[in-house]
């Protein structure tokens, strides 16, 4: 199939807009939270509390959740949509995590590249630092985009694991 006919039905997915857009609001509740404290530092999220070595971040146990659904997860579900509807059939194995690595790394390319021109702008926020990230982290962001490609296969886990225990105690009692 044509690269663009492609692009096209993946934009028409409906699954691509719902990791987009979840993947979004959950990017965006930390940023929330900082705006309406006023304050960089969110307790649960902000674990080890101070940069390592200015490559990782201080608040390393949000970047791995928030990371894990966008941009990463989130351009994994693009890449895999993308590819599949260029090869024309559902993907499996090797060529699935292969189109996820790429859709994963070009989304947080994009999203490092949006980063990076932000952080430039110098938009100081209400607790005192600059909104957008700075370019040193980016590399541990795209560690974070390889390791999202299994995000789709975790969050479908969890929701299997959810329909199956919530079937189990709403199944009528055949006893009686």
């Amino acid at each position: 199939m044509d690269i663009h006919q492609a692009a096209k039905f993946t934009l028409k997915s409906k699954r691509f807009w719902t990791w987009q857009l979840s993947g979004i609001m959950l990017y965006c509740i930390p940023v929330a939270i900082r705006f309406t404290t006023g304050s960089y530092y969110i307790p649960i999220l902000s674990w080890p509390g101070s940069w390592v070595h200015h490559f990782i971040p201080g608040n390393l146990v949000e970047k791995f959740l928030v990371n894990a659904f966008f941009p990463g997860g989130a351009g994994a579900v693009a890449g895999e949509i993308f590819v599949g509807i260029c090869c024309g059939m559902p993907l499996g194995g090797k060529t699935k995590y292969g189109a996820r690595l790429a859709g994963a790394l070009t989304q947080t390319a994009v999203w490092s590249a949006i980063q990076y021109f932000g952080y430039a702008l110098m938009l100081m926020g209400p607790f005192g630092g600059n909104i957008f990230e700075p370019w040193y982290v980016f590399p541990f962001n795209f560690f974070l985009g390889f390791l999202s490609i299994f995000t789709p296969d975790i969050v479908n886990f969890a929701k299997q694991s959810l329909v199956t225990v919530s079937h189990r105690l709403w199944k009528p009692d055949s006893k009686s």
